[in-house]
């Protein structure tokens, strides 16, 4: 997202191959000349949820994979263009959150699975051709209130349960003969986002009224389902949001409800730092108030110090979710004995 003064330059994508080897080329029906689905995804959140349902029967690949840096801000290559012509399956967050891929030109025959509109119901979430839907979702349109509609899709739990359905179904459509597979394989991923579910109400449960601030409204669904209340000012969201300054009114307020111990926890997110973020981290440390640190992408252990987060080496989505509200557990866990 947006930041106040970026500071953190977009390093050069990589591509992540999940379960294939490498040197396999598709053709123009997205499958591989090994017999699998081509699949690629706008970011390694995306492709991981998509290799949990294809497993050893698609080849899937992302084209940001950096842990640093800002997704928003990807421009693809012409390697990257190709990549996407040449997909069976299309897997984006939408929203214009990674634009790239919601404009890069696809195959006719690919099933582009949009998460921002199946989140929201679209009834065209499931059309395999590419329209552009920007005369339908202008920037600037969505609230970015704590807890309503953002473009973060991959903190909604129940939307990427929804989308690893989607991705099942497209794939089956590719390969028919390894849909049960497909399906399986999508029943056992949103087993798991149902344990996070229980984890999220365990917090809502134990935390009644609980409050806590972002530096970015990133992570606005989970913390909703968690039933805490994000009290950032929604000036300073929207400002940033739209890479505006915020005024000085609502930094100061930020400020003070930090410094003031009115939250619970301050959620970091570690792509998106920059002297503002840095000013409100170091008044959370000086205050005592716990520091979550949340990525947009797979972390690399550079959150911010201190901080409880998801350590390096995580790869899949399961556990990179399970690993933040673990932390968000443990900060409102720290929070409490502190006040006591």
């Amino acid at each position: 997202m947006a930041t106040w003064s970026r500071l953190l330059g977009v390093t050069t994508a990589l591509t992540l191959a999940i379960g294939v080897a490498a040197g396999c080329s598709s053709d123009d029906s997205g499958m591989t000349s090994d017999g699998k689905v081509a699949v690629v995804a706008s970011t390694n959140v995306w492709a991981s949820v998509a290799g949990a349902v294809g497993g050893e029967h698609a080849d899937v690949s992302a084209l940001y994979t950096s842990a640093d840096g800002d997704p928003h801000e990807f421009e693809a290559n012409a390697k990257d263009t190709a990549k996407v012509a040449d997909a069976g399956v299309v897997v984006l967050n939408g929203g214009h959150y990674d634009a790239y891929m919601e404009s890069a030109p696809k195959n006719s025959d690919a099933i582009v699975i949009n998460a921002y509109e199946i989140m929201e119901g679209d009834e065209h979430s499931d059309d395999h051709d590419s329209h552009d839907h920007d005369s339908d979702h202008e920037e600037g349109d969505h609230s970015h209130a704590p807890g309503a509609v953002n473009e973060h899709v991959f903190y909604n739990l129940t939307a990427v349960g929804e989308v690893a359905n989607r991705i099942a179904n497209a794939l089956s459509e590719k390969d028919p003969a390894n849909e049960q597979y497909f399906r399986d394989n999508a029943g056992a991923f949103n087993d798991q986002i149902n344990e996070l579910h229980a984890e999220l109400a365990a917090i809502k449960a134990a935390n009644p009224g609980a409050t806590v601030a972002q530096t970015e409204p990133l992570a606005g669904y989970l913390l909703a389902e968690a039933g805490l209340d994000d009290v950032t000012p929604a000036g300073l969201q929207d400002a940033v949001e739209a890479g505006q300054s915020p005024s000085a009114r609502d930094v100061a307020a930020t400020q003070e409800l930090i410094s003031g111990r009115g939250v619970r926890a301050l959620i970091y997110n570690t792509q998106a730092v920059d002297d503002g973020t840095k000013a409100l981290l170091a008044i959370a440390d000086k205050a005592g108030v716990p520091v979550v640190n949340l990525t947009e992408t797979f972390p690399a252990g550079h959150g911010a110090e201190g901080g409880a987060g998801p350590s390096n080496g995580v790869t899949n989505y399961i556990d990179w979710q399970r690993a933040n509200v673990e932390a968000l557990t443990s900060a409102l866990a720290a929070s409490a004995n502190s006040t006591r």
